[in-house]
């Protein structure tokens, strides 16, 4: 039999969710506050539908994912958690990194599985890539970089780093295998008095591995790419490209008597199975709902908020020290 999901919101993402799980044939429920909204939802998608978490937890469900604001999470996570059910929650897990870890700890007391929504965790480009650098395909892995650039969509609320980030801290932790150990950032605020419209934040890794991850929505192109480099080859990804080609560039630096000297040799199109990146995800979770989740787990997720929180701390240190200058 089936498992049956309830997707928790119903806005923009939580559509995607109720859609996808659809489609599965994995949607058992909808909650959303918004009368008209959740009538409009089950017009399309013939489920239970419920304006309160209470009612949706009287029907039992296998697994519940949440789509609500990210101001939400913790609250409704916390509740669902400790009444031992099993939950996807939209990145960021949470606003705070002390209320995320609470939810790891929840979730290991009551024996449930906590999943967090790092969606491109889940991307088969970043699969593949994942693939090629523990095969050992680039060597020694030195150094990754990531950049998420547009125009808009401006928020009022959190700063781009909050907005954009999440990602790409998490396919860097899952690139290299563990989280960063340090971090520095910075950034600034051109459009809104209280919220950082660029950032730039480096990280450092074990085993001397390094990493920069810039962001912004003033730019005046869309770019979405990844580069990593390793001490026998390199590979870059750019998501916001037509091609999405993974491409391993066969260069490296050796030396002859103490000279360094350049190896170029043609690059490579690593083929990889184009598949939908929410699709995989949800479907991931479906399949280990009864199990053990391994990607995108709670922990990971915590790990996440901690980079996020501490970038946070650094950004504003850096820009109160300007602002005294």
């Amino acid at each position: 039999m089936a498992k049956k999901i309830c997707v928790i919101g119903g806005g923009r993402w939580g559509q995607n969710h109720i859609r996808t799980l659809f489609q599965t044939g994995n949607l058992g429920g909808i909650v959303e506050a918004n009368a008209e909204r959740l009538n409009e939802l089950l017009n399309q998608f013939p489920v239970s539908g419920f304006a309160n978490l209470n009612d949706a937890l009287a029907k039992g469900f296998d697994g519940y994912t949440i789509a609500a604001p990210a101001p939400l999470h913790y609250e409704i996570a916390k509740e669902l958690l400790e009444k031992g059910q099993n939950v996807l929650v939209e990145k960021p897990m949470t606003l705070s990194a002390e209320s995320s870890k609470e939810l790891v700890e929840i979730a290991e007391k009551n024996g449930v599985q906590l999943m967090v929504g790092h969606v491109l965790l889940f991307h088969p480009a970043i699969r593949k890539i994942k693939e090629l650098i523990d095969s050992g395909k680039i060597g020694e892995l030195y150094y990754l970089y990531s950049t998420r650039l547009n125009l808009g969509t401006v928020r009022t609320e959190e700063n781009v780093f909050w907005s954009f980030a999440p990602h790409d801290i998490s396919i860097l932790d899952y690139f290299v295998g563990q989280p960063a150990i340090s971090i520095e950032s910075k950034g600034s605020k051109f459009l809104q008095k209280n919220v950082y419209d660029y950032t730039m934040t480096q990280l450092t890794y074990p085993g001397n591995i390094h990493a920069h991850i810039f962001v912004s929505w003033l730019h005046p192109f869309k770019e979405q790419r990844l580069v990593v480099v390793g001490s026998k080859g390199m590979i870059s990804f750019e998501d916001s490209s037509a091609e999405k080609e993974i491409l391993f560039y066969d260069k490296q630096i050796k030396f002859e008597s103490e000279i360094p000297f350049k190896i170029d040799n043609p690059t490579e199109v690593i083929h990889y199975e184009k598949k939908q990146p929410l699709a995989e995800e949800l479907k991931y979770f479906v399949e280990n709902v009864d199990g053990k989740i391994e990607i995108a787990d709670g922990r990971s997720g915590y790990e996440v908020v901690k980079v996020l929180e501490k970038a946070q701390e650094l950004i504003d240190i850096a820009e109160e020290s300007f602002q005294k200058v």
